[in-house]
């Protein structure tokens, strides 16, 4: 396992080869925190992935999980365990997850600034 620096801190000390960031907006913490108690989660960290699939290329995906796997890049972000997986790293870098409400659904979307195409739903 690779631990990253916390998130937004100033000074604190990276391993060298960790240089990503997962972002997240305030309200998607807050849906994070309120799951992961709701669910009686305690301990539980959250897994952020990029998997292949989809119609623009890469789905991605969000799980609870209560350890990292030996390989994953942790980072501690708005006091949350953020899990990701070697493959998904390059393709979240920079990400920003939000949670979003509408007229037809709510739920967690996936801010990638390097994704040169998206679908026509937003997804």
């Amino acid at each position: 396992m690779i631990v990253a620096e916390k998130a937004g801190e100033s000074g604190a000390e990276a391993t060298p080869q960790v240089e990503h960031s997962i972002h997240l907006t305030d309200i998607a913490a807050e849906r994070i925190r309120g799951t992961l108690q709701r669910e009686g989660l305690v301990g539980y960290g959250v897994r952020l992935a990029a998997a292949g699939g989809g119609c623009s290329g890469f789905q991605y995906q969000l799980t609870f999980e209560k350890q990292p796997n030996p390989d994953d890049v942790v980072w501690e972000v708005s006091g949350l365990l953020i899990f990701v997986d070697q493959p998904s790293r390059d393709h979240l870098h920079g990400v920003t997850l939000d949670y979003v409400t509408g007229l037809h659904a709510a739920g967690f979307k996936f801010i990638n600034p390097n994704a040169s195409r998206t679908c026509g739903c937003g997804a």
